[in-house]
This record gives C-alpha cells, sequence and structure tokens, in this order.
C-alpha cells in the first residue's frame, strides 16, 4: 500500500515540477515581463510549504532598515485573509511595526506601486515571494527551516518543496532558521548538501527567541511568570513544533498542546471546544502564537488567561554579510 501511495504521489509531482520549471524558465529568458518598481526590493522567501520564519525576518528587516532612516514599506499576497480584510501575518506585523505600511493584493506589483506613491515607502519588503517572479527584486533571501530543511527532497505532493532545490540557484543569501535546534555538526551537514547551489552565497544561521507574553490589549508580562507553571497550549502556524520547541525554551510545564491548521480561521465552534478543552485542565493559563491571538482577539479561555508568547529573531552567524548587502542597497546608484 505504501509502495502504491508513494507512486501515486510521484505520478502528481512530475508534472508539477515540470510546470514550475517551465514557469521559471520563461522568467530566466524574459519570455515573461518582470517589473521594476523604482526602489529598492527585498523578497524573503522559503522553498518549501509551511512555516519557515518569514514574519520574524520581516519584522528584523523592517526595524534595521528603520534604525537607518530607510522607510521600508511590506507588500504580501495576503493568502488566507477573507475578502476585504487582511490575513493574520498583516495583523501581528501591524502590532510590532507602527508606521509601517503593510499591503495586501495578490497583484503585488500594483500594492508595491501604491506603497511608494501613497505611503512614501523608499524600499519594499516582499513577504513570502520567493516564487513570485513578477516584480523584479534586488535582494532574494530565502530561508531553510532547520526542522525540514530539504523537504524529503521531493516537490510537492510527494515532499513539501514548493520547486526543486535547484531553485535555490536564485537565492542572494540562505538563511537558516531555528538553527539553535541543532547541533553545529547537522547545521554544517543541512549547509554541505546544499552546497551545490548556494556555495558562492552568505550562509546565515538565526534562532527564534522568546520575548514576552502579550494579552490581546496589548498588556505585556514577563515569561518568568509562567516558568515552571502548568500551561495548555495550541497554534495554527504552518510549523507546530517549532512554536513547542519555544514553550520548552521558556521553561513552560506543558500539560496539554493542541494544533489546528495554518492560518486557521477559527469560528465560534472552535472557541466554544476550546474553553471546554482549557476548563477541563488544571492549568495556569493558556499559551498560543501572536497569529493566532490577533485573530482571536480575546483575554481568557474559561477560568484561565490566554496569552501569546511573543517571538523575535536573533543572528547566530553571518550578521555583518547581511547588513553588508542592506548597506549596499542604501547607496546611491
Amino acid at each position: 500500500m505504501a509502495a502504491m501511495l508513494r507512486f501515486a504521489l510521484r505520478l502528481v509531482e512530475v508534472p508539477y515540477t515540470l510546470a514550475v520549471r517551465w514557469r521559471n524558465r520563461r522568467y530566466d529568458r524574459h519570455q515573461a515581463t518582470i517589473h521594476r518598481v523604482g526602489v529598492p526590493v527585498i523578497s524573503v522567501g522559503n522553498l518549501t510549504l509551511g512555516g519557515t520564519g518569514k514574519t520574524p525576518m520581516v519584522q528584523w528587516l523592517a526595524q534595521w532598515f528603520g534604525q537607518q532612516n530607510a522607510r521600508a514599506g511590506i507588500v504580501s499576497r495576503g493568502y488566507g485573509a477573507k475578502a476585504g480584510s487582511r490575513n493574520d501575518e498583516a495583523m501581528e506585523l501591524e502590532q510590532k511595526l507602527l508606521g509601517v505600511p503593510h499591503l495586501q493584493n495578490p497583484d503585488r506589483v500594483a500594492a508595491a506601486r501604491r506603497a511608494i506613491a501613497e505611503h512614501d515607502c523608499q524600499l519594499i519588503l516582499l513577504d513570502d515571494a520567493f516564487q513570485h517572479r513578477r516584480i523584479a527584486r534586488d535582494l532574494d533571501i530565502v530561508l531553510i527551516d532547520a526542522l525540514e530543511p530539504l523537504g524529503f527532497g521531493h516537490v510537492f505532493p510527494r515532499g513539501t518543496l514548493r520547486e526543486p532545490l535547484s531553485g535555490l540557484r536564485r537565492a542572494d543569501l540562505v538563511v537558516l532558521t531555528r538553527a539553535d535546534m541543532l547541533t553545529p555538526d547537522e547545521r554544517h551537514n543541512i549547509a554541505m548538501k546544499l552546497e551545490a547551489y548556494v556555495s558562492d552565497i552568505p550562509w546565515i544561521e538565526t534562532a527564534h527567541c522568546p520575548q514576552a507574553l502579550l494579552s490581546h490589549d496589548g498588556v505585556e508580562a514577563s515569561l518568568e511568570s509562567l516558568a515552571g507553571k502548568r500551561v495548555a497550549a495550541f497554534c495554527g502556524i504552518g510549523n507546530p513544533a517549532g512554536f513547542r520547541h519555544t514553550l520548552d525554551v521558556c521553561g513552560f510545564d506543558v500539560a496539554a498542546f493542541r494544533e489546528f491548521p495554518d492560518h486557521h480561521a477559527y469560528q465560534r465552534t472552535d472557541l466554544d471546544d476550546l474553553r471546554q478543552w482549557a476548563e477541563s485542565l488544571d492549568v495556569s493559563a493558556v499559551l498560543c502564537t501572536h497569529k493566532d491571538l490577533v485573530k482571536l482577539s480575546i483575554g481568557d479561555l474559561g477560568r484561565h488567561p490566554l496569552w501569546a508568547v511573543t517571538v523575535g529573531m536573533e543572528i547566530l552567524a553571518g550578521r555583518q554579510a547581511l547588513e553588508s548587502r542592506l548597506r549596499g542597497l542604501l547607496e546611491p546608484k
């Protein structure tokens, strides 16, 4: 049965891969139009499905450029957003990056031009855009998740790669996220497996560092306030294992953990179910990610307070190479 399933997935993988290669070839040969928008453009993307830590990276970049007195605007497709609204990533970044415009539109060329014309943006950060080839970019940053770096070696649906690993040749920088979850030897092994594609470009390693507890009304509390205490936790993100690791790093005693699909749109029935679940547990609090909290916008689940664990990005290796490339974008042409 397993062999038959692999064969069936392979039958789907082949035409999907061919379609991806054909599309990329059209852009590589300038048979498809690539639009320039008049300011430097940085793409933050990944090669696999699911979460690799793009939001912390975009946040770090926006703050870094802000420190250089350069106004950045964020442009994304708005995956998972209801008509006329923003998705969870936009709502999370809005709370973290006050004053940084974030435009969501499937037509990202139009969104980028609007960010420049209406918000005076001096550069554009494209969120989740490595496979979006319509906008010319000055820097392509590709994130590789340390927990699932190679997408099981196959393109979707047999694996989790969005495109073959050879697509990494388009990257200008490669960032291994959640690198702290691996030993130095394990990180080196990943780099060696990708050497054929990324040997001539900078290799960056980062960690996702918990920062604080956040309530729905913006009140912060220290992580230490719940350290060692029994908590329940849930999330609806692309990499729940990463969130579970964050909880362990904080020293929480996780009594129960629930997972929802990535970008899950919580309904009233979900809230009722979560309340019943939380009420059945002897815990001090219920924890979720910031992306979950902005969609729920509630302060408790039954008798238990609800807190989000906010996360930031720390660069473990390659910071000088990264900042050098970023400074180059700010130099007069």
